[in-house]
């Protein structure tokens, strides 16, 4: 089973990219939290820089992702013109365009260019921390111009179908290199197993007076050992919680789902813990 680390740019401090107060950092944590769920659900064992509003330097984000032991990493942002809205559309960048990472990014953007954004194309940009020093295949997705009204609207109205394209994109590639069955079908979101009382849609882009989200995480263990982890991940995935693996300094922490209403993260921990699991909620 092939293991992907998502890293969603920005965060705490780091804003991102900011256009009329919608920061860049939120529709990263909102899009890669999204698509982490799809791949999880369909055969990728799925890890994170971060699922809350913390920052970690893009050098500090290359060595998390080698630190797991992941096979690919996708780092999710959203692009900025030095004229807002003198542009738009969706690029991949990638440390050199060739290989693995280079087709990844070709199959992610394929799929986005299917719902209508501009393909700007595939980007080299050796000169990134995130793409320069991490070890595996890496593409960075610039998904659309902050700074354009247009693309923010296609972003908010078709958030869905944006993630089934990039989850479809990567899987395209995990086939191709032969790491998942042919079988395997294109996806949608949400997945068709999730229950709307439990899993909710991300919440909306968030307005210029409205502080940053908190999400709420179900934390069923923590463990030094990365293989019990791996472990207990692939057993709450098998029985369909939608479970990732979390790097918090020398731990990995096995959680499940990310809601901003603790009343959704109550719900799941009551199913946790019917199925013999002990949890504790954490933001």
């Amino acid at each position: 089973m092939p293991t992907v680390i998502i890293d969603p740019g920005h965060g705490g401090m780091d804003p991102g990219a900011v256009y009329k107060g919608r920061q860049e950092k939120d529709d990263n944590l909102r899009l890669a939290l999204a698509v982490g769920e799809l791949l999880s659900q369909n055969g990728v064992d799925v890890l994170y820089t971060r699922t809350d509003d913390v920052y970690d330097s893009p050098y500090r984000k290359a060595m998390i992702a080698n630190e797991s032991g992941a096979d690919y990493l996708i780092s999710f942002h959203r692009n900025a013109s030095p004229i807002a809205g003198n542009a738009s559309g969706i690029e991949t960048l990638v440390y050199a365009d060739r290989g693995v990472a280079a087709q990844m990014a070709r199959d992610i953007n394929r799929e986005l260019a299917a719902l209508g954004f501009r393909d700007i194309g595939v980007i080299e940009r050796p000169g990134l921390a995130v793409l320069r020093r991490s070890r595996m295949p890496a593409v960075l997705i610039e998904t659309g111009f902050i700074d354009n009204d247009a693309d923010n609207l296609k972003f908010d109205e078709e958030f869905e179908e944006i993630a089934a394209a990039i989850s479809n994109g990567i899987l395209e590639t995990l086939k191709n290199e032969g790491q998942l069955p042919d079988s395997i079908s294109s996806v949608s979101y949400p997945p068709e197993s999730s229950n709307n009382s439990q899993n909710e849609r991300p919440p909306s882009p968030l307005s210029d007076n409205t502080p940053a989200s908190k999400l709420y995480r179900v934390q069923v263990g923590a463990f030094k050992n990365r293989n019990y982890a791996y472990e207990l991940n692939s057993q709450l995935t098998e029985e369909g919680f939608p479970a990732f693996i979390l790097m918090d300094g020398d731990l990995y922490k096995v959680q499940v789902g990310a809601f901003s209403r603790l009343e959704n993260a109550i719900r799941m921990e009551y199913r946790l813990r019917a199925a013999g699991y002990d949890t504790y909620i954490t933001t």
